[in-house]
């Protein structure tokens, strides 16, 4: 997209004549995973292209938008002057920061004393994408992410946990569509109203993060029978003969993940989504 497509940018940079004395607007380069908001803050995502005059933001929904370069931004609560990578001339400003996951972040504080309520994934895997994207967010509230193994014994687990009013539980399960094992199991642990399952499209939590992120134009498709995650990395020619082979391959993909923009909208509704279920318990 184009900067022509637009009307002349009443913020960007030679639009106001600087007052005597007024401290120059700072510039930062465009790079992507970069999260900031538009000039006058209606519309808050991470950079996930530019080009020669134009950067396109997405939000947490995954909707995007297009903005002309140079212009004016707001950047840890500060304006700046974003422009294309390789033409930034001075540094960020200091100021309040965003979490991985777009949020305002917290001012530092004691450590909170956990809820009881807690937030159960599948397996580790998950666990540490959660972390690594909500971890702020949810140490600030004190939420505590739980693996499960699996989600075979989810009934089960649901009774040993003892949800109530003041104890809820959000559980986040891979593959849950129609007529899946993972669904069927989810309809017999979710009865309890202070139970939340929650479930995104994707056979594996690998699939939510944004194949692009890692050079693919898509994730393989593995045919049923086949172990997925080897199959994957067969198939995009890197090791996968061992389960070292495998670790290594989720740091690799863990490691491309940023903020919330490298990760697909279908997992990103799902947590917030669970993060506000359990923080919402009565009298808490």
């Amino acid at each position: 997209m184009r900067s022509r497509q637009y009307e002349r940018d009443v913020l960007a940079p030679g639009s106001r004549r600087p007052r005597p004395g007024q401290r120059p607007i700072p510039q930062v380069e465009a790079s992507p995973g970069l999260v900031v908001e538009d000039g006058e803050g209606r519309f808050c995502g991470a950079v996930v292209a530019h080009e020669k005059d134009a950067v396109t933001l997405e939000d947490s929904r995954g909707n995007r938008r297009a903005f002309p370069l140079p212009g004016r931004f707001l950047l840890e609560g500060q304006q700046v002057t974003l422009v294309r990578p390789g033409r930034a001339t001075a540094e960020r400003p200091r100021g309040p920061v965003k979490t991985a996951s777009g949020s305002i972040a917290a001012p530092a504080a004691r450590a909170k004393v956990a809820r009881a309520s807690r937030i159960y994934v599948e397996g580790r895997h998950d666990a540490e994408l959660v972390e690594k994207v909500w971890g702020d967010d949810l140490r600030d509230v004190g939420v505590v992410v739980e693996y499960l193994e699996g989600v075979d014994d989810l009934p089960a687990i649901v009774t040993d946990f003892q949800p109530g009013p003041h104890r809820r539980l959000g559980v986040l399960v891979d593959h849950l569509v129609a007529g899946s094992k993972e669904s069927r199991i989810a309809a017999a642990a979710g009865r309890d109203r202070s139970v939340l399952i929650a479930g995104h499209p994707f056979v594996d939590i690998w699939a939510a993060v944004k194949p692009a992120r890692l050079g693919l134009t898509r994730w393989p498709d593995i045919p049923p029978g086949e172990p997925w995650k080897e199959g994957v990395l067969r198939r995009i020619g890197w090791p996968a003969s061992t389960p070292r082979d495998v670790s290594t391959a989720w740091r690799r993909i863990l490691g491309a993940v940023t903020s919330f923009a490298d990760l697909e909208p279908e997992l990103l509704g799902r947590v917030e989504e669970l993060i506000d279920f359990v923080t919402a318990a009565e009298g808490e």
